[in-house]
């Protein structure tokens, strides 16, 4: 990951952007830590290293919205429960829970795709992913300006943390689904 960086600059962190976007859980806050470092060494400027970490947001997020609006995933059950739940905050919360979950670790990469199957309107859509995605790639790769070279000790106890998260969260889910029963 760091080496596409390196070698690709602006371009390695887009590509690396598109699939975290795009529903394949890719750590992002590795990608825009090690940006930051880059950004620090002098290799990339601030400014473009958050484009491009937002233009890989949005054509990821584009892709997985695609996905959502054709309703392929409506004949997988589990896809099926988990777009039914992410519906219902969608109405209940509007445009704002597009928003809000991408500034979420783990929502930010899953919301696109009910977000399509809603068929939340596009325009709003694009300008929300946007400055979200804008807010959470200059918030990391600042983050990785300022821890400079202990940008992998960062990068490794934020991954774990949020692995630790995501496990809980699925936990919960899965007791919760069987309480239900």
């Amino acid at each position: 990951m760091t080496g596409a960086i390196q070698h690709f600059g602006v371009i390695g962190v887009f590509v690396l952007m598109v699939p975290e976007s795009a529903c394949i859980p890719v750590p992002s806050e590795a990608t825009l830590l090690f940006s930051g470092y880059a950004v620090q060494k002098g290799w990339m400027s601030f400014p473009l290293a958050v484009l491009a970490a937002t233009s890989g947001n949005l054509v990821g997020s584009l892709l997985a919205y695609v996905l959502g609006a054709s309703r392929i995933l409506d004949r997988n059950p589990a896809a099926r429960t988990v777009l039914g739940r992410w519906e219902i905050l969608l109405d209940r919360h509007g445009l704002r829970a597009v928003f809000i979950a991408r500034l979420l670790p783990l929502a930010r990469t899953f919301v696109s795709l009910p977000a399509g199957a809603r068929h939340v309107p596009l325009l709003p859509f694009i300008v929300l992913t946007t400055f979200g995605c804008a807010l959470w790639a200059a918030a990391f790769v600042l983050g990785g300006v300022v821890a400079g070279t202990g940008w992998e000790a960062v990068a490794s106890m934020l991954g774990r943390a949020l692995l630790v998260a995501g496990l809980v969260v699925l936990a919960l889910s899965v007791l919760r689904r069987r309480g239900a029963r």
